[in-house]
Parts: C-alpha cells; sequence; structure tokens
C-alpha cells in the first residue's frame, strides 16, 4: 500500500480522495456481493431470526447481516485506513471479538452477562490499550479534567452504554443502518475539517457509509428472498465504532502535548458528540424509565422504543425510519448552530429536544384517539 501511496504522490494524484473514493466503492461492492450468499446460507442453515415480543417483522427473517458488514469494514479499513490500526493495536482485535459474540448471540442468543462481559473487554482493550478515552468533561456539571482511573472507568461505562443503545435502536428496517449512515458522514465531515492528521478516520467513516448503504440495499428490500437484518453482529460493530468514533472526537479538542500535531479547542465537543448520537442515548434513557415507572426490570422487553411509537401510528418501517432520523438530524442542526454557546445549556437543549421527539408520537397518537 506505501508503494501505491508513493506511486500517487509522484504522479500527482491527491492520496487522501483516492482512498476516500477506492475505500467506498470497495466496501460497498464486498458488502453487496457478500449478502446474497449469507441470506442463501441462512436459509439453507434455517438461520433466522424469529419473532417476538420486541420484533416488528411478522416472519422469519435471516440476521447475519453484520458479518458481511464485518468483512467489508475489517478488509477496506486494513488497506485504506490503516494508520488506525497503526496507531490504535487493539482496534482490530476489539472488532474481531464483537464479530464472534455477536454471530453467537444470533445463532444461539447468548446470555447477557456474557455478552456484557464481552463488552468490557473489548471497551477495555479500545480505553486503556489504545489510550482512546475521555479526558475531559469540558465544563459539564463544572468537571474538566478527569483523573486518568475516573478517565478509564466513564470511558469504558461510555462505550459499553453506545454500544447496548445502538442496538435497542435496531427495530425497524432501515432505522440502525441510516443512522449509522448519517452519523458516521456528520464525524466524517467534522473530521475532514479538523485537519489531515485526522484523514485515517475520514476514511474509516466513509468505509462504514458504503458498507452500510449496501447493507440498507437489502434490508429494506420488498422481496422476501433478499431481505436480511444486521443482528446484534452489526449492530454491536456500529455502536462500537460509532462510539470509538465519537471519543475520538471529543479527544481531538483537547490539549496534548503531542509534535507537529495541530491541536483544537471547541468548549461543546461533548455536547455536540452528544447531540450526534441522540437517537440512541435518548431512546434508551427513555425506555429505562418508562421500565422503572412501571415497576419493571430495565432489562425487559418491551415496546416503548421511539421507532415502535411510530409503527402504533401506522406508518411503514420505511416511514418511521425516515421521520425519526430527520428529526434527530434536525436536532445536529441545532446543536451545530449552537455549538459556540455554554455546553451545560447546549446540553440541556439538546436533551430537551430529543425527550420530546421520543414523546411527540405519543402525544400525536393520543390527540387522534380523542378526535375519533
Amino acid at each position: 500500500m506505501k508503494n501505491f501511496e508513493l506511486f500517487l504522490t509522484q504522479s500527482g494524484i491527491p492520496i487522501f480522495y483516492v482512498k476516500i473514493g477506492l475505500g467506498f466503492i470497495f466496501s460497498f461492492l464486498i458488502t453487496f456481493f457478500s449478502i446474497p450468499t449469507i441470506v442463501k446460507i441462512s436459509r439453507r442453515k434455517n438461520l433466522m431470526d424469529e419473532p417476538g415480543i420486541r420484533s416488528s417483522h411478522l416472519r422469519k427473517i435471516p440476521n447475519l447481516g453484520g458479518i458481511a458488514i464485518f468483512y467489508s469494514i475489517g478488509i477496506c479499513a486494513s488497506i485504506f485506513a490503516y494508520e488506525l490500526f497503526d496507531l490504535y493495536k487493539f482496534l482490530f482485535a476489539s472488532l474481531v471479538i464483537l464479530l464472534y459474540i455477536g454471530v453467537m448471540d444470533d445463532i444461539v442468543v447468548m446470555r447477557a452477562y456474557k455478552k456484557l462481559v464481552a463488552q468490557i473487554m473489548v471497551s477495555s482493550l479500545v480505553v486503556i490499550g489504545s489510550d482512546i478515552r475521555i479526558r475531559s468533561l469540558f465544563g459539564i456539571f463544572g468537571v474538566y479534567e478527569l483523573n486518568y482511573w475516573i478517565s478509564i472507568l466513564f470511558s469504558i461505562v461510555t462505550f459499553i452504554i453506545l454500544i447496548n443503545a445502538f442496538n435497542l435502536i435496531d427495530g425497524i428496517d432501515g432505522l440502525a443502518g441510516g443512522y449509522s449512515v448519517i452519523c458516521s458522514a456528520l464525524f466524517g465531515i467534522s473530521y475532514y475539517r479538523l485537519g489531515e492528521y485526522n484523514y485515517p478516520l475520514v476514511v474509516l467513516s466513509v468505509i462504514i457509509i458504503g458498507a452500510v448503504l449496501a447493507f440498507l440495499y437489502y434490508n429494506l428490500s420488498h422481496y422476501r428472498t433478499n431481505k436480511i437484518f444486521m443482528g446484534d453482529t452489526g449492530s454491536m460493530l456500529l455502536g462500537f465504532l460509532l462510539a470509538f468514533t465519537s471519543v475520538c472526537f471529543i479527544d481531538i479538542f483537547i490539549d496534548k502535548a503531542l509534535p507537529n500535531v495541530p491541536r483544537y479547542h471547541l468548549q461543546s465537543a461533548p455536547a455536540v458528540a452528544v447531540a450526534i448520537l441522540i437517537l440512541p442515548i435518548v431512546d434508551t434513557l427513555n425506555v429505562i424509565i418508562v421500565r422503572i415507572i412501571n415497576k419493571r426490570s430495565p432489562f425487559d422487553a418491551d415496546k416503548n422504543h421511539i421507532h415502535h411509537k411510530l409503527l402504533k401510528l401506522d406508518l411503514t418501517h420505511r416511514r418511521s425510519s425516515f421521520y425519526i432520523i430527520v428529526y434527530y438530524l434536525f436536532i445536529v442542526t441545532v446543536a451545530y448552530y449552537l455549538r459556540h454557546i455554554n455546553v451545560n445549556l447546549l446540553l440541556i437543549i439538546i436533551l430537551a429536544l430529543g425527550f420530546l421527539g421520543a414523546y411527540l408520537p405519543d402525544f400525536i397518537y393520543r390527540l387522534r384517539n380523542n378526535n375519533n
């Protein structure tokens, strides 16, 4: 790859844009041509997702689409964003562990504590081993720089929460995939604007977009023979990668004594990261609050998720996903234009808008029933 870069440099071709283009094309094609084989094997071996309490589908669907997403990202990131694996030694190992745990859960359904142990291991590897952690809260609740061990613990918990939160929004066609595309695009644009030192993260974001777009082609298919879900493999993998990119995003704005690396400062960086990931964060908080109020275990399955509420309004999966993504893009836009205000105030505005979106379908549902 380095010889190829040397050839491009001598030819006067910008290496970064070649990586962007080839990374997107190959990640899309690898996923696109892998999924039909996975669907065929899943049907032959009856490796299907059975309709359950939280399910929004009525028939058995293959649920190993996450394998194709991993395959694509693993290959393309290793080729076009190999610098990430030089900088973060345990990143690829973490992805492989998540692949194994995800596939096991999709096929035989693992116990929750076993998945949690694996998530703690993966989060610890990347936080401690690769030193990817939240070092400061930028004044949220009056807290700035964190003690090393508090930073480690807080970062590991953040990874675990985001991995599971992203898993919870994967309940209807197109939502988890579409939202991960939007989040990756927003982080990718942010990294691009922050300078060439962050270009490998831009390439990773583009690779994720390419892989997930190819998956969405099948996930949103009207043809029963082509349809597939990403399963826990895909949702945990994407949740982990989005947690990784968001923590890296916050970390960029910390002043660190690294030679030849420009540092930046945005006081509201954590609030902006929360805005980008607002859907899984608010959805998870909402269902936990509802379950506790109803004196039920926070881990019980139910249909109190935002996407379930929109389905109650007789919306299709596609329309529900579209409306949810558009609303939360609105929140990101608000956060962007208010990014220079006090970080605590911005965080309150973002969370308020997030919960408003979570309860708006309930209000519409009750209004419709009262009118009828």
